[in-house]
């Protein structure tokens, strides 16, 4: 299974995000949508988990998969393409920034916070877009 992380790389948020600073989402008519899920779990837990672990759990969650069968479905679920964090609303149209440290471990920053700033400028790492929500 190929390793989908990102390590010591920053995803910054897409060319056409519609915010100018970070909002949290909002669960839509009682029920949590993928970018709460990917918020919660992130924001509530930084550098805890990697970009493989919050795709799949949210995944998991939306599913219902019972603790007992996941690792079985998490083999299953990567053993086809999945979409990576760049794809996520977070970045695309929540204002968030994510930080992937060298553990592949990932952290949210507030496009407006100064932490964005540095890892934007920061020539240590890797820098890479959030896919675009439209296209150019």
């Amino acid at each position: 299974m190929k390793d989908m992380n990102y390590y010591s790389t920053f995803i910054e948020v897409s060319e056409d995000c519609p915010v100018r600073v970070a909002q949290i989402p909002e669960a839509k008519a009682g029920s949590k949508t993928i970018p709460v899920l990917q918020y919660e779990m992130i924001a509530n837990h930084p550098y805890k988990y990697t970009q493989e672990d919050v795709v799949f759990e949210v995944f998991a969650l939306r599913n219902e998969i019972p603790a007992e069968e996941r690792q079985a479905a998490r083999e299953k679920f990567f053993s086809k393409g999945q979409p990576c964090l760049r794809t996520s609303s977070l970045c695309k149209r929540y204002g968030w920034g994510m930080h992937h440290d060298p553990e592949g471990k990932v952290a949210l920053y507030a496009v407006e916070s100064d932490e964005y700033r540095k890892f934007v400028n920061d020539d240590t790492i890797k820098n890479v877009k959030a896919m675009r929500s439209s296209r150019a």
